[in-house]
């Protein structure tokens, strides 16, 4: 009996629990041209979330927003691509395409028909409102009759 080495270059379960939704072995998180997916941060407030989309190099019009049902998509397509003129000649031109697809599913805390978004600073802002019965409710206290 030989033994086998494991090798490194395979990411573990452990360490693929760290990347992404463990059991989510849908396509809602795909790049269809293998370019890097934009780092996204999520944050909760009593209020609300934020979700960030660091994007830079994006316009406000690359971008769209979908939401189907409690699922929140945000996709982008740019295509680069310079004009030769008429007698020019290139030794090197290279076309630039990027896509992203990522899906977010929302919590039923979330009110899904306030949902804003802005784009500034290379940072897409999406904010999603937290229903009122949702958000956190001050200490009282009771009367005892």
């Amino acid at each position: 009996m030989s033994l086998m080495r494991f090798s490194n270059q395979v990411p573990s379960l452990f360490d693929r629990f760290f990347e992404g939704d463990l059991l989510d072995w849908s396509n809602r998180n795909f790049s269809q041209t293998d370019t890097t997916l934009p780092s996204v941060n999520i944050k909760e407030t009593t209020d609300g979330f934020e979700v960030e989309v660091a994007a830079p190099g994006f316009e406000k019009k690359d971008f769209k927003l979908e939401l189907d049902n409690e699922m929140l998509t945000v996709s982008s397509e740019k295509k680069l691509e310079s004009e030769t003129r008429e007698g020019e000649r290139y030794t090197k031109h290279e076309f630039s395409y990027q896509s992203f697809n990522r899906s977010f599913a929302l919590p039923n805390s979330a009110d899904i028909e306030h949902i804003g978004a802005n784009y500034e600073n290379g940072i897409l802002r999406i904010y999603i409102p937290k229903k009122e019965e949702a958000k956190p409710r001050p200490m009282r206290t009771i009367a005892i009759a």
